[in-house]
């Protein structure tokens, strides 16, 4: 935000530049994202075939285990189910495996009632001590007609798309939780969705000016009582209470009406907000910014296993940068 009081004098700003300290290993690390023995595990083969229904109703033929593989395959090596349903095909036959492949038409219908499964080593939720969590949202585009409909036939248009909500760990950037609603629902009634995510004691909840309000500071309180909450309050906010999640509201409005907002966003280290704007743009670099499902479910599953996604791939591979001193070229 500070840049934006300085916008008219951008161009004078030199632009910061970081170098990686641990460059063979991340290299390493990357090249291993790519790989298939990554993503079609020893587990997913021995729980490919769904266990035996005790109640009425059909037998599945692949376990959830199994769909969550094939549209993992998908989104990381950017197919549609048709190539993924060709890909994995192609893969247990050199395996030398003779297990069913589910067919593209499965695969988007498993995909609208698809459960996560119980296995989650992915989540890496420090257990020593209360956590930093940093909060943001993002846009994510969804199937339609887009701008063709309206340059060829000059039809006017409401362009669609869903609201992405991210919860990630301060300093380390792995995705704990998410959300995934319409474009009309508001910031703030995300925070407790996303608090029940996490089971682990909050240490600092911050997030930008759209989660500012009652619903984001009791949901904070209610999770952790002794959690700080750094969210800038609007400009027009005024001191009204004296309970102890709008206590802490208070001395923020305080604070910038004494100090100003710039120096308001320096004391409480609001600026360390970078690892959740990264993992968004890591989410639309690698997952892509538009959703390939169509129905509200199956966009929420491909929300879900790309969050599970990135937190592998930050696993595999994760840098380690320093900012680099004015001296050095």
């Amino acid at each position: 935000m500070p840049l934006k009081y300085n916008a008219t004098c951008r161009h004078h700003i030199g632009k910061m530049k970081f170098k990686v300290t641990n460059w063979q290993e991340y290299e390493a690390g990357l090249r291993r994202r790519g790989g298939l023995t990554m993503w079609l595990t020893s587990e997913a083969i021995a729980m490919w075939i769904a266990p035996r229904r005790t109640t009425r109703r059909g037998q599945p033929r692949y376990s959830d285990l199994a769909i969550e593989t094939a549209l993992t395959l998908s989104l990381v090596f950017g197919m549609r189910l048709r190539q993924t349903e060709g890909l994995l095909g192609s893969v247990l036959q050199l395996m030398g495996l003779d297990l069913a492949v589910p067919d593209h038409t499965t695969l988007s219908r498993r995909a609208r009632t698809w459960k996560s499964t119980d296995r989650r080593p992915d989540l890496p939720i420090p257990s020593d001590g209360p956590v930093p969590v940093l909060v943001d949202s993002t846009s994510l585009k969804v199937y339609g007609a887009g701008q063709w409909l309206q340059e060829k036939r000059g039809a006017r248009f409401r362009r669609g798309w869903r609201k992405l909500h991210l919860a990630a760990i301060a300093d380390r950037g792995e995705v704990i939780a998410h959300t995934m609603t319409d474009q009309d629902i508001g910031d703030a009634s995300q925070a407790a969705p996303l608090l029940g995510q996490i089971h682990t004691p909050i240490g600092q909840f911050t997030a930008d000016g759209a989660y500012d309000g009652a619903p984001t500071y009791d949901a904070v309180i209610n999770h952790s009582t002794a959690a700080a909450i750094v969210i800038p309050p609007r400009a027009n906010a005024v001191e009204h209470t004296d309970d102890k999640a709008s206590g802490q509201r208070d001395r923020h409005i305080a604070a910038m009406n004494r100090d100003g907002r710039m120096k308001w966003q320096a004391t409480p280290a609001y600026g360390r907000r970078a690892p959740v704007e990264t993992a968004i743009g890591r989410y639309k670099a690698i997952i892509g910014q538009r959703l390939r499902a169509r129905s509200f479910q199956a966009q929420q599953t491909e929300v879900a296993i790309g969050c599970v996604v990135l937190n592998q791939m930050i696993t595999c591979a994760r840098p380690k940068s320093v900012r680099r001193s004015a001296t050095e070229t």
